[in-house]
This record gives structure tokens, C-alpha cells and sequence, in this order.
């Protein structure tokens, strides 16, 4: 079993925030997936969805961004579930706009929603890099990242989201290079690869 993660923040003034993208993306796995609604359990959202052949717990924790390793570390004690089998959606400033990478482990790069996990669960976790492009200037990343994608930026973000959950079962089954190249084909194909 996965433990599938969207970070972000929760509460409607936050819900098209560059800092929710891994809520739009998991959000948009549920539809794929025509997973049961989501319901409040270990502080956040969650529901269950099939993934190819793996089951998959979806979580969007409550806790907001800073404090998200609570949510997921009580979701993965609850279930028995392995850091190694811990997947995280979450915006990346250092990638373009569009962009997505999958990674195991590694830093933070001052994302505290990351911080908080690898605090509560160890960093050894899947991390699926959502790009969301960086402001230019570090003293502009904050207001950046919580302010709502502009009307121009939202028909890639619907496509990134969408080819996520078009093919989240590569990724559910470990083929994460395939992921990927299925999710920038489906960005070139929209007119969005850079």
C-alpha cells in the first residue's frame, strides 16, 4: 500500500496558491481514479483510490504546510506504511513552470512542508517536483508561493495535474523515468514544454 501526499494548505483562501499544486494534483488523481469523496481523518483529508495493482491511502493533510509531517506520520504509523512506500506531491521553485521530477530523498531547499516530514518521518521519501518557476528573487518567494496561479498560468497547471493522474499508476508501480516522459509528452502535446 502507497501513501499518496498533496501538500498545501487548507481553507478556500489558499486553494489556488503556486503552494497548493500538490493538493490540484492529488485532487485531480481522486477524479482520475473516481476515488470515494475525501473525509477528515489523521488531521487532514483523506480517501483511498486503486493505483494499476497497488492501493493507494490519498492525503491532504490540515495541518497546514509547515506542520504537514504530522499528518502524514500519524496516516503512515495508523497504516503500517513504509517511508519507502511514502509518495509527496509538491510545488518546486527551482524547476520551470510545467516541469516535474521524481526523486528519492535528498534536501529540502527551504520547503518547510518537506522540513516537517522528513523531521516527523526521515527523508527518505518519494518527492513528485511539481514546478512552479521561482520569482527571481529569494525576498519574493514567500508572498510568491502564496499567491494564486494567474488566469495565463492555469491551463498548464490543469494539464500538469491532469497527466499526473493520467498516469500515477507508473509511478504507483515504481516506474518513475517513464512517469515522467509520459508527463512531458502530454505538456508538448498541450503546447507547453519549454
Amino acid at each position: 500500500m502507497l501513501l499518496l501526499v498533496g501538500l498545501g494548505n487548507p481553507g478556500k483562501a489558499y486553494a489556488g496558491n503556486r503552494h497548493n499544486i500538490g493538493f490540484m494534483a492529488l485532487d485531480a488523481i481522486a477524479r482520475a481514479c473516481n476515488a470515494p469523496p475525501f473525509r477528515k481523518k489523521f488531521q487532514g483529508e483523506t480517501s483511498e483510490a486503486r493505483l494499476g495493482l497497488e492501493r493507494a491511502i490519498l492525503l491532504k493533510p490540515e495541518t497546514y504546510m509547515n506542520e504537514s509531517g504530522r499528518s502524514v506520520a500519524e496516516a503512515a504509523r495508523f497504516h503500517k506504511i513504509a517511508l519507502g512506500d511514502i509518495v509527496v506531491l509538491h510545488d518546486e521553485l527551482d524547476l520551470a513552470p510545467g516541469k516535474l521530477r521524481v526523486k528519492v530523498g535528498g534536501g529540502n531547499a527551504g520547503h518547510n512542508g518537506l522540513r516537517s516530514i522528513a523531521a516527523h518521518m526521515g527523508g527518505d521519501f518519494k518527492r513528485v517536483r511539481l514546478g512552479i518557476g521561482h520569482p527571481g528573487d529569494k525576498n519574493l518567494v514567500h508572498s510568491y508561493v502564496l499567491s494564486d496561479f494567474a488566469k495565463a498560468e492555469r491551463p498548464w497547471v490543469e494539464v500538469l495535474c491532469g497527466a499526473v493522474a493520467q498516469n500515477v499508476d507508473l509511478l504507483a508501480r515504481g516506474d518513475d523515468s517513464l512517469f515522467q516522459t509520459k508527463v512531458h509528452l502530454a505538456m508538448e502535446a498541450a503546447g507547453f514544454a519549454s
